[in-house]
């Protein structure tokens, strides 16, 4: 049985006794891939109903609870100090959508939103569309999924999710009678109306690989579900959406690096979805409408995409004419398209841009943003006829802040900044835009952000965060949360490392596949670099990564574990080479284009060689929290789990090694925002805790 450890609350533990890391059985498992004997001796974690495994992973918990005792007082500052920022009850700006203004808002001590509706004007009495506090009651976890409103605004389709495990079930409501129906459908992903309002297009997962795979058309007040599309290749998902001209419905179909896309008028529910372009492989393309054509968003003639548009009567790739070139430095992320407008969200240089063309004149612009590192993306634009682009913006010291474009006049309304309680004063604090330079040469962007009066010393702690995988840009968020390190003195910094979409998706293909280790090797660079430019030490250096980002700094632990000071590790994705050969889990087979098939000697090579499990030995590790979460289907918890019992038999130092595991969560951790909240303090308590910094 597995060996646990002193309960928090026994004598020997009340009396001062250290605490005893738990010990996990060893039950050795020898697999043979190319001829290499490979034992893993932890492989019986995987299954969730051993009743040892959840007390194996109850007693990690208990034992991080143990050793974490002395910070509870700490943690309870931090959690009160964190949420005396906030806005408790406060209310997200109305968009509007047909005859009605939408929003959400939150109620002090209620841990979720609550969605409501003014109908033409936002005098009107408010209507209340959806309580997620009273969907949540006696569970432990809550998830909104799909929320989707009929054209005459009759109708609410929408799913929840309330494991964590990202399975969502499908429910109508009636939003005049405030009916809600039984369950839809379960396993459900992506939803759409028809331009009747009763009819209602949903995806479902694939029981296996939890990908999207079967589209279904379903009369609303009937029991009918017909399968309309059915996708067998592994590798792809599936999802359906509405135009903003509502004139069409378009079923996306993709995978990482190929998509393709078929269309049917909304009008139409009935037809049949016609091919838009068949998929060419290593080809992604995405689709709009507006008037007589389709716009095509698509990267045929370049890795960072062209904008083509197309005739609907006759949409294949014969009858596409380029509206804007591929551009080598510029990557195109979208289109918005409006009557008379649309908006292209770029990115050059590795920061965000929005490009307005007025589609009467020809006539281009850009809006322009004021600081060196930023964030932005375009908030709730329902509307087609509108001359209005609302867009959302924020910086390291800017708090998130949604703002109204004028399209014609080209003049910007903040519509509101996220209030940050207690007199926040961004003048006393100062954010960087830096460079590294790779082992390569390749300069690397840094994004980093300080309170004022920081000494160039080298003995400040600093605090860097990474991702670098799936071409996913490393977003430059505010965060009041922060604020509670930046105050004690804790440099905030983000390496925007290859691998993500930072630069592009050239900056996404030089750091996946055989090119996976620049990832690794970019993050040192990045933390060498704010070394050696004194902003701190190896001995002031705490790194931070979830999922893929997990990976991340268990790779780069390995390589240079002298570097780093204390790792903050969530949701990690440390065993690579074992999940990308078990092709029964999820994700698995789409995956094969970012890190490649290991099934394939020279793909099994090249993983095995930065695969964090894989390459744990006998040396000196970093202080490391690992977390976790027991119904995450993204990244098992299993894997954490294994990391932390095999690093425990083989490390030298007497540094913390803690593993904590959410047992009613997923992914992104706990749903509600006060326990999310908790859940950071007890973060910042550890990283605090190890820079010397205890109140």
């Amino acid at each position: 049985m597995t060996t646990l450890p002193l309960s928090a609350s026994s004598p020997a533990q009340a009396a001062g006794t250290t605490p005893v890391p738990p010990v996990a059985k060893k039950i050795p498992k020898v697999d043979t891939v190319h001829g290499d004997r490979r034992q893993d001796d932890y492989f019986w974690l995987r299954d969730k109903a051993n009743p040892d495994v959840a007390a194996y992973l109850e007693a990690e918990n208990a034992y991080t609870d143990a050793v974490l005792k002395p910070t509870e007082a700490f943690q309870d500052a931090l959690y009160k100090e964190m949420l005396a920022r906030i806005k408790e009850t406060d209310e997200e700006v109305p968009y509007r959508k047909g005859g009605f203004f939408y929003y959400s808002r939150t109620e002090e001590g209620k841990q979720y939103p609550i969605l409501c509706r003014k109908q033409a004007s936002l005098d009107a009495p408010e209507q209340v569309t959806l309580d997620l506090n009273a969907l949540a009651e006696g569970k432990k976890f809550m998830s909104l999924g799909a929320y989707v409103v009929t054209d005459d605004g009759r109708r609410l389709a929408y799913s929840t999710d309330d494991t964590g495990f990202r399975q969502y079930t499908l429910f109508v409501k009636d939003l005049a009678s405030g009916e809600t129906s039984a369950k839809v459908a379960e396993k459900v992903g992506s939803v759409a109306w028809a331009a009747d309002g009763r009819t209602l297009f949903y995806t479902v997962e694939e029981e296996q690989t939890k990908r999207q795979y079967r589209l279904y058309r379903h009369a609303v007040g009937t029991t009918a579900h017909e399968l309309v599309f059915e996708e067998t290749d592994q590798a792809f998902n599936i999802g359906i959406y509405r135009t903003r001209s509502l004139k069409y419905l378009i079923l996306g179909l993709g995978s990482l690096t190929t998509s393709e896309a078929r269309v049917l008028p909304a009008d139409q529910p009935a037809a049949e979805f016609q091919l838009l372009a068949p998929r060419v492989h290593d080809q992604e393309y995405d689709v709009d409408h507006h008037g007589e054509y389709f716009y095509i968003r698509v990267n045929d003639t370049g890795r960072n995409f062209r904008l083509v548009r197309t005739p609907v009567t006759s949409p294949g790739r014969q009858g596409w004419r380029e509206v804007v070139p591929h551009r080598p430095e510029v990557m195109l992320e979208g289109a918005d398209f409006f009557q008379h407008h649309y908006v292209l969200s770029e990115r050059e240089n590795g920061l965000q841009e929005f490009r307005v063309t007025d589609m009467r004149t020809g006539a281009t612009h850009r809006i322009d943003f004021p600081e060196p590192a930023y964030s932005t993306a375009p908030a709730a634009n329902p509307e087609f006829e509108t001359t209005r682009f609302r867009y959302r913006y924020q910086s390291l010291v800017t708090p998130s802040s949604q703002f109204e474009y004028d399209l014609e006049k080209r003049t910007a309304t903040l519509l509101k900044e996220q209030p940050v309680l207690g007199g926040y004063d961004r003048t006393q604090y100062t954010s960087e835009r830096l460079f590294a330079t790779a082992a390569d040469g390749v300069k690397v962007p840094i994004s980093i952000v300080y309170r004022k009066g920081l000494k160039r010393d080298g003995q400040a702690p600093l605090y860097l965060d990474g991702y670098g995988s799936y071409g996913i840009p490393m977003s430059v968020t505010f965060s009041s949360n922060r604020l509670s390190l930046l105050d004690r003195g804790v440099t905030f910094a983000i390496a925007h490392i290859r691998g993500g979409g930072d630069l592009g998706k050239p900056w996404h293909d030089d750091g996946r596949m055989a090119k996976k280790k620049n990832t690794f090797t970019d993050f040192i660079a990045c933390a060498e670099h704010l070394v050696g430019e004194r902003f701190t030490s190896p001995d002031r250096l705490v790194i931070e990564g979830g999922s893929a980002g997990g990976l991340l700094v268990g790779a780069v632990a390995n390589m240079r574990p002298e570097l780093f000071k204390a790792i903050v590790s969530k949701v990690p994705f440390v065993d690579v080479v074992n999940t990308m050969l078990d092709e029964s889990l999820p994700l698995t087979v789409g995956e094969f284009e970012e890190w490649g098939n290991p099934k394939v000697k020279a793909d099994y090579d090249y993983i095995k060689a930065y695969c964090p499990y894989t390459n744990l030995a006998a040396r000196a590790y970093p202080a490391m929290l690992v977390k976790t979460s027991f119904n995450d289907s993204q990244v098992m918890y299993w894997e954490p789990a294994k990391y932390v019992a095999k690093l425990r038999t083989l490390k030298t130092d007497t540094h913390p090694l803690l593993l904590k595991t959410n047992m009613a969560a997923g992914h992104g951790g706990a749903s509600g925002r006060y326990d999310f909240l908790r859940e950071i303090a007890l973060d910042y308590a550890f990283i605090l805790g190890q820079v010397g910094v205890n109140r």
